[in-house]
């Protein structure tokens, strides 16, 4: 287990990814976390907006009670300001807020508000420092990942193949796709560290195939490596079959049925991989209770599918399932922009 305490390459990391995100001293920032969240990383972000002479201060809500419902992990669905309204009116009158809450704020239902004042969000993935110094957002990084949107938005097809048998079919028509590359200088967005990453909502009705997952591929939710394998039938969005003997199907199988919500099964998003510095052997580096594995999603080339809350369908619900797949061969109307798990450009 690492030890967290403070050390100055981290005070650094921060000021870095910070001073990415433009903020002035001019502007008033906010630090929202919850009492779960990791102490260390708060500390870093006060001694960072500190020395960068940013005006801030700290909002710190309490951690809601467990639900009776299956254990939630890395959802980017955050509960904490459910019973928070003043908290949530607090975060609407600043310029820059820095979301250190445990689960993130991608997918809470205050976002959009927060968003719509004008407000800037950086959320800091609830990751070890040690990893985080590692995956560090860079000016290059940015054009990269803008890149892939680009082709993304552009694109009426995406194919996902494998020779371990997927094959995985998105009409991208009306997606909506966001690159993510580890800051934001814009008024109104919001962006997540570890960055690196380019992801495609699907409209309604537009995701069809088969995902064949290999010993090797990751279950971020549960934070392992596939041991068996386990194959996705997926009809009109929806995983319609998790088809396996082996543990991994089997806790999948349990998992996604005991929240009794049928768009736990929907899909949330699809994408792939930028980030060169993301490593994919770090989940063996590092004790549970130290990593969030939101670097594996940025490992460059990876295939990342999704199930779960996605608001460009309407589709709400704790269930969320972030599985990054190896080796894949991903087109946009024919073209590879990854191939064999390899980035293209």
């Amino acid at each position: 287990m690492l030890v967290e305490r403070i050390e100055s390459k981290w005070i650094d990391s921060f000021l870095e990814t910070i001073d990415l995100c433009k903020v002035t001293k001019n502007e008033t920032a906010i630090i929202l976390s919850e009492s779960q969240s990791r102490a260390v990383n708060v500390h870093l972000a006060e001694l960072a907006l500190s020395r960068l002479g940013v005006q801030f201060y700290h909002v710190k809500v309490p951690t809601p009670p467990t639900q009776d419902l299956p254990i939630i992990r890395s959802s980017g669905a955050c509960l904490a300001l459910d019973t928070q309204p003043k908290a949530t009116n607090a975060l609407c009158e600043v310029d820059f807020i820095i979301d250190l809450t445990v689960e993130g704020l991608m997918h809470a239902k205050q976002t959009a508000q927060i968003l719509k004042s004008g407000a800037r969000i950086l959320n800091i993935s609830n990751e070890h420092p040690d990893a985080l110094e590692r995956c560090k957002p860079f000016p290059e990084l940015k054009e990269s990942v803008k890149e892939a949107a680009k082709q993304c938005r552009q694109a009426n097809e995406m194919r996902v193949l494998s020779d371990a048998g997927t094959d995985l079919v998105v009409n991208m028509q009306n997606a909506s796709t966001v690159g993510v590359w580890g800051w934001t200088d814009r008024p109104g967005t919001l962006a997540h560290w570890p960055g690196g990453i380019v992801v495609s909502f699907p409209a309604k009705g537009t995701t069809n195939g088969r995902l064949v997952f290999q010993p090797g591929d990751m279950n971020l939710t549960f934070k392992r490596y596939f041991e068996s394998a386990v194959t996705f039938v997926l009809e009109d969005d929806y995983v319609v079959s998790v088809e396996g003997d082996g543990v991994d199907a089997k806790l999948m199988r349990k998992y996604l049925a005991d929240f009794g919500d049928r768009e736990a099964y929907a899909t949330s998003h699809v994408g792939w991989g930028l980030h060169k510095g993301a490593r994919y052997e770090a989940l063996t580096m590092y004790d549970k209770r130290d990593c969030n594995c939101t670097e594996l999603r940025a490992v460059a080339g990876n295939f990342l599918y999704s199930t779960g809350a996605n608001e460009f369908a309407d589709r709400f619900t704790q269930g969320h399932f972030d599985l990054p797949m190896m080796g894949c061969t991903i087109s946009l109307d024919g073209k590879d922009v990854v191939t064999n798990g390899e980035l293209v450009c």
